[in-house]
């Protein structure tokens, strides 16, 4: 039996069932709180998380990844809390988003990477959560020096451990292909890499590129309409989809349950279809619409996920 480590340790992958692939449970400014604590309600954030966790299971969605970097403010803690309220799997992630701190600018690729690698296997802090997957990120900037560090610790990272690699990317810019770029030099398998936040672009041969060289694809910011309208990205999935290439393909929104950069009512007013149901709620009616079938949705709910974290082939941890 093939497991995988969740927030409440190892879960058979066949109990995944349908699930979304690039989400958050919180995500914060790190040191914010800590130092204005009347900004941060506990409680009342794992009872908001409870409840739309909650929302998820009863629409059939049986896991999340969980994507929080420590520059995105991961808080191992809280997220077991919320994991121990609800019937859905977490799935935990280590490494560093487009916003580092010093600290990997001053340390080498190599004592990063050992970071990324305690982390999968010997626990995220004192807490004993192993992580299952490995986050790095490019955006609007590009592959900085410390982005640059960051991706090939990322690489080496992988090909210690066997865990998968789910990145940001700048899909305007193209930056999934030098994010591809570095882990081929690096010797990672790209079969081992979903590039993330690839459902903002509608720019079929950049896709076609990542997918044939191996690579997952993100279709994964279903509700943020100011990077690409939801018609549109249902479109370019749908085309996706009858090209043949369900397989290469994963769904989710990039949401939260609760951050400090918006409050739930200002998500509400601006950004009103994201959210954690907008896939089940909207999105696969539509796809179906368009002739996407049920095992299409299937392969890249489920069977996708599983494969991703069944296959770590060169882990030697």
């Amino acid at each position: 039996m093939t497991t995988v480590e969740t927030a409440l340790g190892p879960v058979a992958t066949t109990e995944l069932g349908p699930t979304l692939m690039h989400e958050h449970v919180v995500t914060r400014s790190p040191g914010v709180q800590e130092n204005w604590p009347h900004l941060w309600d506990r409680n009342a954030i794992v009872a908001i998380a409870e409840r739309k966790m909650a929302d998820l299971y009863t629409r059939g969605i049986r896991s999340i990844v969980d994507l929080t970097t420590v520059d995105l403010g991961r808080d191992i803690g809280l997220i077991v809390d919320v994991a121990r309220r609800s019937r859905v799997h977490v799935i935990v992630a280590t490494g560093v988003w487009w916003m580092p701190q010093r600290y990997f600018s001053a340390h080498g690729i190599d004592a990063v990477a050992d970071l990324f690698i305690r982390d999968i296997t010997r626990g995220i802090g004192t807490s004993g959560v192993k992580a299952a997957i490995i986050k790095c990120a490019t955006d609007t900037a590009g592959v900085t020096p410390v982005i640059e560090n960051v991706l090939r610790a990322s690489a080496r990272a992988q090909k210690a451990t066997g865990v998968p690699i789910s990145t940001h990317t700048w899909a305007a810019g193209r930056s999934g292909e030098a994010q591809q770029a570095i882990f081929a030099q690096e010797g990672v398998d790209l079969g081992r890499v979903i590039i993330g936040h690839s459902g903002d672009s509608d720019d079929l041969k950049y896709l076609r590129g990542l997918m044939e060289r191996g690579s997952t694809i993100g279709m994964d910011r279903f509700g943020l309409e100011h990077y690409l309208p939801t018609e549109k990205r249902v479109e370019v999935l749908a085309r996706l989809c009858s090209e043949g290439y369900a397989s290469k393909m994963v769904l989710s929104h990039d949401a939260n349950c609760w951050t400090d950069m918006l409050s739930e009512d200002d998500k509400r007013r601006t950004r009103p279809r994201w959210h954690y149901n907008h896939i089940s709620d909207d999105i696969l009616p539509a796809l179906r619409k368009t002739g996407v079938t049920e095992d299409q949705i299937d392969q890249m709910l489920v069977r996708n996920p599983r494969v991703i974290f069944e296959a770590r082939t060169t882990g030697k941890a």
